[in-house]
């Protein structure tokens, strides 16, 4: 026995058969819509999880650069050269980011670069035979300084804080050794380049007389 018509609440009657094609129609149409939205939520799930995945365990912070030694590199410039070469005693706060010999304008070159507590710069420069020349470009012409003493050592300090253009050179500390001139610049405040001056002076031995 065929079916009975089903019988619409609403309408109070059996619905004829175009009434249950639409109906069947729309109960298709919802039924693909929901699928489509959960197919599109496990979609964008999946997403999260693959980039999730790949920050945790693929993507990784570069690691910081490793100080360098500059003691041992000293150490390696003092052998080659046969002279002293100044390696000042800093707090283990710091940390050298260069160590090298090198040359400009005819001066053998001492560098040594740190990197304070403050994230501030000194730098070390030790100029062998160096002459005024060298001198004036290694501060970029600093001008007149002006004479101070620190740990009984006369130094030429320049200090050039707020003047445009001068980069890493806002402030320097020149003094003699015997057969050398030493260089501190930088960025850093007072306190540090008079630890820095202090630790130089008790590291290389002043002229003779």
């Amino acid at each position: 026995m065929a079916d009975e018509p089903r019988v619409v609440a609403e309408l109070g009657r059996p619905e004829t058969p175009d009434e249950k094609a639409a109906r069947v129609a729309e109960s298709r149409r919802r039924r693909r819509a929901n699928q489509s939205t959960k197919n599109l939520l496990l979609s964008l799930a999946a997403s999260f999880a693959i980039v999730l995945f790949l920050v945790l365990v693929v993507v990784r912070p570069d690691p910081a650069p490793l100080a360098i030694d500059y003691v041992a590199a000293a150490a390696e410039a003092e052998a080659s050269l046969g002279t002293t070469v100044v390696a000042p005693v800093v707090p283990v706060t710091w940390a050298a980011n260069r160590a090298e010999l090198a040359g400009s304008g005819g001066v053998t070159e001492w560098t040594i670069g740190f990197v304070t507590a403050d994230n501030t710069f000194i730098g070390v420069l030790q100029g062998f035979d160096a002459n005024p020349t060298w001198l004036r470009t290694a501060l970029r012409d600093p001008g007149d300084g002006d004479t101070v003493t620190i740990a009984d050592r006369q130094w030429q300090r320049y200090d050039r804080r707020g003047v445009s253009g001068v980069g890493l050179r806002e402030f320097a500390l020149v003094t003699e050794t015997a057969g050398s001139t030493i260089v501190l610049y930088g960025t850093a405040s007072d306190d540090d380049f008079m630890l820095v001056a202090t630790a130089v002076a008790a590291d290389v031995p002043a002229p003779a007389d």
